[in-house]
């Protein structure tokens, strides 16, 4: 939207180059991690709303506000750089950019300016092309909105492209696809982020940088994924242990869990379940994540293995690709 300062592009160039901006290694930014915690609900809600890729706007978020550090955010809740334009009559900032003291648009909160993103980039024609993309197509997406004119700064696709292959920004739309999903919860995402190397700063309480870097943990006793009974077993269970236990017959366990005969103790911890998994998962897809195997994701998300296959058109030796989405329902009017 707004030029960029020779001072703002300077810094960029320094994040692209020197690793100023994202910590060296590829290791996540704990900024920036806090950006995404904080605001993915918004984006997840205006990607159901309007169609605008989450993706593309936690990341143009990211890069317009310097992870929600920059003055301009902090004094007008202006996420994405938009100037007052002669159509805007509401609350404004002046912000010195191209020129000294130019307008730009102020809002009540973050969620105000998210919504006005939404409805600049879907009423504008300029743009129309960008949502006949997929909406997966985040370099498309990127490269669209420099060629319509977003922004003059000549490495703002690249930048946007950076940040959602880093920050795996794409595995956010998950959850606007989840039909049945009232209240997004990205806990998962975070968990794999905080997986790659975040480790926030001493002394930080910020409630969102810790729910950044936690971890998932299951219940010690038996708990419910997709209605159905199951434990977190430490690795080096015995099975037949197991069994006795809950009173199960020890080939029902292995059955329950796709299990061969052979195995009678665990190499590793996973979930066990005591009922025979379902049908169909309690979401509608799952996106798969890195060294995740068919009957891994089967495990999580309490679904037959044979089901997931079958949906998926896969075979039992398929090796899923990360950040591949397999179906976990039946497509409506689709009999199996």
């Amino acid at each position: 939207m707004r030029k960029l300062s020779i001072k703002y592009i300077f810094y960029l160039c320094l994040f692209l180059t020197s690793s100023t901006y994202v910590k060296a290694q590829n290791l996540p930014n704990e900024d920036i991690v806090n950006y995404i915690t904080q605001y993915a609900d918004i984006a997840i809600n205006e990607m159901v709303r309007t169609g605008v890729p989450a993706s593309i706007k936690i990341a143009q978020g990211i890069l317009e506000t310097q992870a929600g550090k920059s003055k301009l955010v902090l004094e007008s809740n202006n996420h994405f750089g938009i100037k007052c334009k002669s159509n805007w009559d509401g609350p404004k900032v002046y912000h010195d950019d191209d020129a000294q003291g130019e307008c730009f648009r102020k809002y009540k909160d973050a969620v105000s300016s998210y919504k006005d993103h939404s409805d600049f980039l879907k009423l504008q024609p300029r743009y129309a092309a960008l949502f006949e993309l997929d909406q997966d197509d985040y370099k498309g997406w990127a490269w669209g909105l420099k060629k319509a004119g977003y922004a003059t700064n000549p490495i703002y696709a690249e930048t946007l492209i950076k940040f959602i292959e880093e920050y795996q920004l794409n595995n956010l739309h998950d959850y606007a696809e989840d039909e049945e999903q009232d209240k997004y919860d990205i806990s998962d995402y975070i968990e794999e982020i905080a997986k790659n190397g975040l480790t926030p700063s001493t002394g930080n309480t910020n409630p969102v940088s810790s729910f950044a870097s936690r971890k998932i943990s299951y219940p010690a006793d038996v708990f419910k994924i997709n209605s159905i009974r199951v434990i977190n077993a430490p690795e080096g269970t015995s099975l037949l242990a197991v069994a006795k236990k809950y009173n199960i017959a020890l080939p029902k366990l292995l059955a329950y869990n796709e299990l061969p005969k052979s195995v009678s103790v665990l190499k590793k911890s996973e979930l066990i379940y005591l009922q025979p998994k379902k049908s169909v998962g309690n979401k509608s897809i799952h996106r798969v994540k890195r060294n995740e195997s068919l009957r891994d994701i089967s495990q999580h998300e309490g679904i037959k293995l044979s089901s997931l296959l079958q949906y998926n058109q896969l075979k039992a030796n398929s090796k899923p690709k990360v950040g591949q989405k397999l179906i976990l329902k039946p497509k409506k009017g689709t009999s199996y």
